[in-house]
């Protein structure tokens, strides 16, 4: 059977809180995509390494910044930062935050299932 299915985030599935920000969630086929929203101050070793229980954010990111600048250093040192208009491509073992003052909002279509989560 073939799938044709849309959703929108103005009605999102589920919406996870943290501090300085949140994700809308909505499930579209198999697949699951967020739509977060990072506030300036947000960082994600204070604000959902909490949540997660780990020492680093561990979930993988395939996504498009729509608005702000997010910095991100991966485990290894490794550093990229990225913005409006941009695609980004994140493995697990990262910490994030944003730069400026401006909210990052940005769509995740891989990550979003296990982020903020417990």
């Amino acid at each position: 059977m073939s799938v044709a299915a849309v959703k929108g985030f103005t009605d999102p599935d589920e919406v996870r809180q943290f501090p300085h920000g949140h994700v809308d969630l909505v499930n579209v086929g198999a697949a699951t995509v967020g739509r977060a929203e990072f506030e300036p101050g947000w960082r994600w070793s204070q604000d959902v390494k909490p949540i997660a229980g780990t020492e680093s954010c561990q979930a993988a990111h395939t996504g498009y910044v729509l608005a702000g600048r997010m910095h991100v250093v991966m485990d290894d040192g490794r550093e990229v930062e990225a913005g409006p208009g941009e695609a980004v491509a994140i493995e697990p073992g990262h910490d994030a935050w944003i730069v400026g003052d401006e909210t990052c909002v940005m769509l995740d279509f891989t990550g979003s299932i296990n982020f903020a989560k417990r």
